[in-house]
């Protein structure tokens, strides 16, 4: 079964709802011509506990923007909320220049926003192929019942589809493995048909949920290497959470800093190095 025909299989109705409700919370425009992503005085509470304390971040077009802190900072927080995964209790989300309250996650790959996950999220009785292509799965224009009828803007989506699976392979260099059970690959392939799979849906907005986690040296230097060509090649912007801080420093723009649900320095990575804050707390004294 080809990539493309394994999405096929998948009922109409799981795929493409009604998109017109992604803008059920929309807010009054905010156009920022440069501006990938706006998060403005985000909240988050679970009971008693708020998660997120009037958290703001901007993403400009082609950056990459870093955001750290320890557990229980409120990264994975931020990301969820952002992904659609968590429905913030105050504040907005800006994208493509609009402003919204919420926006559901299977919404977002229709607005641009694809997204890894830090423990991965593949289907192990699948190929490499298949995995790359399901995530296409919610920017299908076509159903079901369209490919089954044959229509013929149908079957060439069809066929773009395993084309675009081809191009994302080859960019990462997983062409000779597509055929694969995912399951049979390192971990640190698993890592990139991870990445390849966000990719394939055309992003211009990626969330990378700690992609350094679980890899070897050799493996992170890999990694890096995508998500260079990811801004360089593709023109990107990247939302990067992660725990290594040598990565963050070497592959940021900016990077924003989270200390129990608040934001407490943002700046270029020599500017939060230098952050006495930053350095007591999430990189050690040594490193001032």
């Amino acid at each position: 079964m080809t990539s493309a025909a394994f999405l096929r299989t998948i009922p109409a109705a799981v795929l493409l709802p009604e998109f017109s409700a992604a803008f059920d919370t929309t807010l009054p425009r905010a156009a920022v011509p440069d501006l990938a992503l706006g998060l403005e005085g985000i909240e988050l509470h679970f009971g008693g506990i708020r998660a997120l304390k009037d958290v703001s971040l901007d993403l400009r077009a082609g950056e990459i923007r870093a955001v750290i802190g320890p557990n229980g900072a409120g990264k994975s927080s931020l990301v969820n909320v952002i992904s659609g995964l968590y429905r913030p209790d105050r504040g907005r989300i800006v994208l493509n220049g609009r402003a919204f309250a919420h926006v559901p996650s299977q919404r977002l790959p229709q607005l641009g926003v694809a997204r890894t996950f830090q423990n991965l999220a593949l289907f192990p009785g699948l190929t490499v192929a298949q995995n790359i292509a399901s995530g296409w799965v919610f920017r299908r224009r076509f159903g079901l019942l369209a490919h089954l009828a044959g229509l013929p803007a149908a079957r060439r989506e069809t066929r773009s589809v395993d084309d675009r699976v081809d191009q994302v392979a080859a960019f990462l260099g997983l062409s000779s493995h597509l055929d694969r059970p995912v399951a049979t690959l390192p971990y640190g392939l698993q890592k990139q048909v991870e990445l390849a799979r966000a990719l394939v849906a055309e992003p211009r907005l990626l969330l990378l949920d700690e992609p350094m986690a679980g890899l070897t040296a050799t493996e992170k230097a890999e990694m890096t290497g995508h998500i260079r060509a990811v801004r360089e090649s593709l023109g990107l912007a990247v939302i990067l959470i992660e725990h290594d801080i040598g990565v963050v420093m070497d592959l940021s723009d900016r990077v924003a800093v989270l200390d129990h649900g608040s934001k407490i320095a943002d700046g270029t990575p020599a500017e939060v190095r230098r952050d006495p804050d930053v350095i007591r707390a999430y990189l050690g004294a040594e490193a001032a």
